[in-house]
């Protein structure tokens, strides 16, 4: 597991970094923190009862076969909450005619101005053209993926 933030709560971030190993078996979690997070970095230590263990991140190598490919990948659209956009919307405009289905969509978040979508990697280009001739709502809206 590979944690990109640092939990406000050490207690949270403990639960979140117990769940790569249960019962007897075994696991790796690593979180990526910076400057910025040194004194809930120090309440973790705190909390642990035990340093934690540093490392720099160009000492990560790549597992063997090559780089980790994360399984899903995030689309955004340029529309919204104030689009009257809902998850439903986005979901009935992927998996209607566009052959999509439900499964290979994770969460949908709708903010005020844009909304974004996670889309297993393997369909996320059939999702993209899809919507791009799609209309969600009466509307085309513009999207791109987030790196």
């Amino acid at each position: 597991m590979i944690n990109v933030d640092v939990s406000h709560d050490p207690e949270v971030h403990i639960h979140r970094i117990g769940r790569t190993g249960r019962g007897e078996l075994h696991g790796l979690a690593m979180t990526l923190t910076c400057e910025s997070d040194a004194r809930r970095l120090v309440q973790i230590e705190d909390y642990q009862k035990a340093p934690l263990t540093w490392a720099e991140v160009d000492e990560l190598t790549p597992a063997p076969g090559g780089q980790l490919i994360p399984a899903m990948v995030t689309l955004e659209i340029a529309g919204g909450k104030r689009d009257k956009l809902r998850p439903g919307d986005i979901l009935g405009a992927l998996t209607g005619d566009g052959g999509i289905a439900g499964s290979h969509v994770g969460k949908i978040n709708v903010l005020e101005g844009a909304s974004f979508v996670a889309l297993q990697r393997d369909i996320a280009q059939q999702a993209f053209e899809r919507l791009s001739v799609s209309k969600i709502k009466g509307r085309l809206f513009k999207m791109r993926f987030v790196e």
